[in-house]
């Protein structure tokens, strides 16, 4: 690493090749969707703060959604608050909900946003309630009620526009908000896509905790069309876990997002990697 700061040619070299990308996605969209390893490790969390904060430098428009589960389950464990899944998806009471509103709308959140400001960011918080955001509606499993899990019915994106316009970068918790000014818990994966079909982004970029799409043979694939995925989901050779944030890409190609993005954010500023280099960290998934 020191080798390559004391290089003034490498250094170069990088920015000349970021400087295309930078080109061509200024003024741009780009919905992240934050979670995993590198919301939980304080020094992945700093570098994140790091690479969004220079996207907006350089002209970009970062939305940042986090998810919060693993900090959702810590709390109701030490509230003593019973919890319990089907098809993976937490059942979510009102005491529950109670808890998801603090964690994700007050630490989680504003833990982003202090690290986005310390970088010289200026980032500010919302839940999906702020500004009308997120309008929600139950989600039904199978027929199973999972109480106040919701998915998303409808963006509102004029605060979102508003605080791009005024050079702040707009950090959402997944808090939806139903017809009778009720919460809903949603997925954040479901919230970024929605985001980024509502606001016409370039890019859609999951930040999970694996390298990308494999292949047959366990290669990383870098570059796949809608169609293929759509095959290799057919084949059987996408599932389990990884089928919810695939068919979140695949919406969000559908609905005129340019790329779709799974990238691995346990790999040190992963996103400046996938955004401004030729060679990417992840698998990018376009029409």
């Amino acid at each position: 690493m020191s080798s390559m700061h004391n290089d003034p040619h490498l250094q170069a070299h990088i920015l000349v090749e970021a400087l295309p990308y930078m080109q061509r996605f200024h003024g741009r969209t780009i919905v992240i969707k934050y979670g995993g390893n590198a919301m939980t490790e304080t020094h992945l969390q700093e570098q994140f703060a790091y690479d969004v904060t220079l996207m907006k430098q350089v002209g970009m428009n970062p939305v940042v959604v986090h998810g919060g589960g693993p900090q959702i389950g810590a709390m109701l464990g030490r509230l003593g608050v019973q919890t319990h899944f089907v098809d993976g998806m937490r059942v979510t009471d009102a005491a529950t909900m109670e808890v998801v509103e603090m964690v994700l709308g007050g630490r989680v959140n504003k833990e982003i946003v202090q690290a986005i400001n310390r970088a010289g960011g200026r980032a500010v918080g919302l839940t999906g309630k702020d500004g009308g955001l997120l309008h929600a509606r139950p989600l039904r499993r199978n027929g199973v009620d999972l109480g106040l899990v919701g998915e998303v019915a409808r963006v509102n994106p004029d605060v979102i526009r508003l605080l791009d316009q005024g050079e702040f970068i707009p950090v959402v918790a997944p808090i939806g908000v139903g017809t009778q000014g009720e919460s809903y818990n949603i997925n954040a994966d479901l919230v970024a896509g929605a985001l980024a079909a509502t606001l016409k982004a370039e890019k859609l970029i999951l930040m999970t905790n694996v390298a990308g799409v494999l292949d047959q043979d366990g290669r990383l694939r870098t570059h796949l069309e809608a169609a293929e995925v759509a095959r290799m989901v057919a084949d059987g050779h996408i599932y389990g876990g990884m089928l919810p944030k695939i068919q979140c890409c695949l919406d969000a190609v559908a609905a005129g997002v340019h790329a779709a993005h799974i990238i691995d954010g346990r790999v040190p500023h992963a996103l400046l990697l996938e955004i401004f280099t030729d060679a990417g960290v992840g698998t990018l998934i376009s029409d």
